[in-house]
């Protein structure tokens, strides 16, 4: 057995302790968060039994008629499912854990399974982002966790986020995963949330997690109140990539994974544009200078007077992508 204070057996002339040890803990860290990740993706696609699909199909017909007008019925399924598995029958879960329990052979998955007997709501605003976690702070409570982030895609600071949560595998404290949907919402719903936090701060009777639990179907009605259709981005954000979209297929363009650029840069940078077409135009000018679509036979005043903005404007907003594009 190699020593922490020991020659790394890889060659490098360092400690073991300062070279691989690292590694080999880090790849101990992956099998282990791959095997929980495992274990909640089986219990998704085990469940619900036919047994209880009357009962799940109750409690989605219940949602959809508080919230039907604003979600579509895929995404109502979706969180009435987690609703249906952590707040109403939350016996299907701790049950399924039990079997899971008596199969698991890794002591330290199972530490981490023992601390999976209380999934919580949890509905926060994100204030920091870092490589693998984004701290998130509780609207009701303050309390800031580590929530495990699930893609490399951006998120900006100051979206509120929804999900039900349970620890992870790092073993670190206040470090969760959030077991199914993980649900962001645009900066324009911060409204809402104060709206939610006050009603909280009004009764005295309901922590935090059981006032959630209450409030239920209604927190997404509210949000739905409020223009909340199920889509990440601001309505800004959402103006400039049709602006976008519409001036490409307009002129017959495919625009593959350009749109996708646009997108973390508008989530990334936040920019603060007056008017959406201007993002809009100088996006165009990036892509066509970057190959992203079939180029067209325009200059760049050409473009801006098709969006109807300055070459000033354009080329604001074409600078700021490609320093971007260039930094990533």
């Amino acid at each position: 057995m190699v020593g922490r204070n020991d020659p790394c057996p890889c060659g490098s002339g360092k400690k073991y302790k300062k070279c691989c040890e690292s590694k080999q803990n880090d790849s101990i860290e992956e099998v282990q968060t791959e095997e929980l990740e495992r274990i909640l993706q089986s219990f998704y696609d085990h469940y619900p039994e036919r047994k209880d699909m009357e009962d799940y199909a109750d409690l989605v017909s219940a949602w959809s008629k508080v919230i039907g007008d604003y979600l579509d019925l895929e995404m109502i399924e979706a969180i009435v499912m987690d609703e249906f598995f952590f707040h109403y029958k939350q016996e299907i879960w701790l049950d399924y854990l039990k079997k899971q329990k008596k199969i698991m052979v890794r002591p330290s998955t199972l530490s981490v399974l023992n601390q999976w007997n209380e999934p919580q709501v949890f509905v926060g605003k994100v204030i920091e982002v870092k490589e693998h976690y984004m701290t998130v702070s509780h609207i009701l409570t303050k309390e800031s966790i580590q929530l495990r982030r699930e893609s490399d895609k951006p998120v900006p600071v100051g979206v509120h986020v929804y999900c039900f949560i349970l620890p992870d595998s790092s073993a670190e404290e206040n470090h969760y995963l959030a077991i199914s949907s993980l649900v962001f919402f645009p900066v324009d719903h911060q409204n809402v949330f104060d709206s939610v936090e006050k009603q909280f701060e009004k009764q005295e009777k309901l922590s935090a997690s059981a006032f959630l639990k209450e409030l239920g179907a209604t927190l997404w009605k509210l949000l739905g109140q409020n223009g909340y259709e199920g889509g990440e981005y601001t309505n800004f954000e959402v103006g400039v990539l049709q602006v976008a979209i519409d001036f490409l297929e307009k002129n017959n363009r495919e625009y593959g994974n350009f749109i996708e650029i646009v997108e973390d840069y508008l989530v990334e940078q936040q920019p603060n544009a007056r008017k959406e077409v201007a993002i809009a135009a100088g996006a165009i000018r990036f892509g066509q200078e970057n190959g992203l679509f079939e180029p067209f036979d325009m200059t760049i005043k050409e473009i801006a007077e098709a969006f109807d903005v300055s070459t000033s404007s354009l080329n604001k907003y074409y600078n700021d992508l490609t320093a971007y594009y260039q930094a990533k």
